[in-house]
């Protein structure tokens, strides 16, 4: 559990410039602050280990400061959103309008999404997370450690072409490396892309069951019963072609290997 928080008190503080620093003395024993001193604990010096560590204020703030960016931090840096609009696109590919509910997709997104990101996780709790509780690093560090990692992950994920977009709009100088590129830019580029892959599959999604709606309309119209709607006959078709298929197991198995 103390690693989980860590590693979600770590994400969003890729994206701040700077954190203020603050020297307080420490609570007397006995006087019955608890809190602060929790708080001192948890997130220790972020200038160094044995530095002073931050006023309880900035400590409340940034933990605020955390919660508010952290939705956005999950959709925007991890496989999350190719994965959540694929699966929005092939529930209006079918004609179901609330099945699967958005809970549902939601959390079938998030989870793939862990299962996609597992290796990434697993490189920030080695060279992050874990040096960090064990005191070998400080806050610092080991927040860089952890840009670098999701850094990796998102640079492989990002076409060439909007990367280079975002750097000429932002007057950036040529990158030597990937490395390089900052976060700043990084974001959009990565962002772009994730929605141009998902538009992507998800018209490859909507043929099938684009064809099977205009040939049941055909059929509907050729037999001459023009006051039927389309929809009502050829949903059951679709739903069965899907299940025949196999059609969650592809596409699971297809989303995730797309981030290879």
């Amino acid at each position: 559990m103390k690693r989980i928080l860590a590693l979600i008190a770590a994400l969003p503080a890729l994206l701040l410039p700077a954190v203020v620093y603050a020297q307080v003395q420490a609570p007397a024993a006995g006087d019955g602050s608890a809190i602060p001193g929790a708080l001192d604990r948890a997130f220790g010096s972020l200038g160094g280990t044995d530095g002073p560590g931050m006023s309880l204020s900035l400590q409340l703030l940034l933990i605020m400061g955390l919660l508010t960016i952290l939705p956005s931090l999950i959709l925007m840096m991890t496989s999350f959103t190719r994965i959540l609009v694929v699966l929005a696109i092939l529930r209006q590919a079918i004609g179901l309008q609330q099945s699967p509910p958005n809970q549902v997709l939601i959390g079938l997104s998030l989870f793939l999404s862990l299962f996609v990101m597992s290796p990434t996780l697993e490189a920030v709790n080695a060279n992050a997370i874990a040096p960090y509780s064990a005191d070998q690093i400080n806050a610092e560090q080991a927040i860089d450690n952890a840009g670098k990692e999701f850094h990796k992950f998102m640079i492989r994920q990002t076409r060439e072409r909007d990367l280079m977009m975002f750097a000429n709009m932002a007057k950036a100088p040529k990158f030597q490396t990937s490395a390089d590129v900052p976060f700043s830019i990084l974001l959009p580029a990565f962002v772009t892309s994730e929605l141009k892959t998902a538009f992507q599959i998800g018209f490859m999604l909507f043929l099938p069951f684009l064809v099977i709606d205009i040939v049941v309309s055909s059929v509907l119209m050729s037999l001459g019963m023009m006051m039927m709607s389309p929809m009502i006959v050829s949903l059951p078709f679709k739903l069965l072609l899907f299940v025949m298929v196999d059609g969650w197991s592809l596409l699971m198995g297809s989303l995730a290997s797309s981030f290879g």
